[in-house]
């Protein structure tokens, strides 16, 4: 009987020990991103608290995340710099984008992981749970951040005329033509219509979108 009182009491010590919540499925969640914009420049000024949290290489970090947005940047001390005007949304979402590939695990949820290269595929390896899985890369379709689209304001400076009195200004690899304009004068076009390398565009007084 006494056996069995102690079994007893030592089972409910443990009972007490034990945790409310012994398993969390909590969805990893990223650092709240601190994104400023700077005219057609965008910032991820804790980028590398980013970086830090998913336990990454930066540059390795940092790389997909130019190819996925079609833009160039580097980093600069603890931020990351991107050369072109991105929403705080598609930033958020090409980040998880990347945990979903490169971080978390399929099988437990947990971004206990890292990678490690067997020949040539990159494996992600839990060290939680101990699941493995090759990188599933998505292959994504490169886009030019230079390239035009209709709708979207430059600011364009007209270095010539054309034969009907046009203005011609360039953006890059496209001649832009706009109505109603005259050498040496800087204004807001909006691009109306395009073919190959050469769009036109209309005075606006609409802000710059790229």
């Amino acid at each position: 009987m006494g056996n069995e009182e102690d079994y007893l009491t030592l089972l409910g010590r443990a009972k007490m020990n034990l945790p409310e919540t012994i398993e969390s499925h909590e969805r990893f969640v990223l650092p709240e991103l601190d994104i400023i914009q700077e005219g057609k420049i965008t910032i991820l000024r804790n980028f590398m608290d980013v970086a830090d949290k998913v336990r990454r290489d930066p540059q390795h970090l940092l790389h997909f995340l130019l190819r996925e947005l079609g833009a160039p940047g580097d980093i600069d001390n603890r931020r990351a710099v991107f050369k072109a005007k991105i929403s705080p949304q598609t930033i958020s979402e090409r980040l998880q984008q990347y945990m979903d590939t490169y971080v978390v695990c399929t099988e437990c949820g947990r971004p206990d992981t890292k990678l490690v290269k067997e020949d040539r595929v990159m494996v992600l390896e839990c060290e939680a749970c101990g699941a493995r899985r090759p990188i599933a890369v998505r292959k994504t379709i490169k886009t030019d951040a230079n390239a035009l689209k209709v709708g979207d304001i430059l600011e364009i400076l007209i270095t010539d005329v054309g034969k009907k009195g046009d203005g011609i200004g360039k953006y890059n690899d496209f001649v832009i033509i706009i109505p109603g304009t005259t050498k040496g004068a800087r204004v807001h076009a909006k691009i109306t219509n395009m073919s190959n390398k050469t769009a036109f565009g209309q005075v606006t007084n609409e802000a710059v979108t790229r």
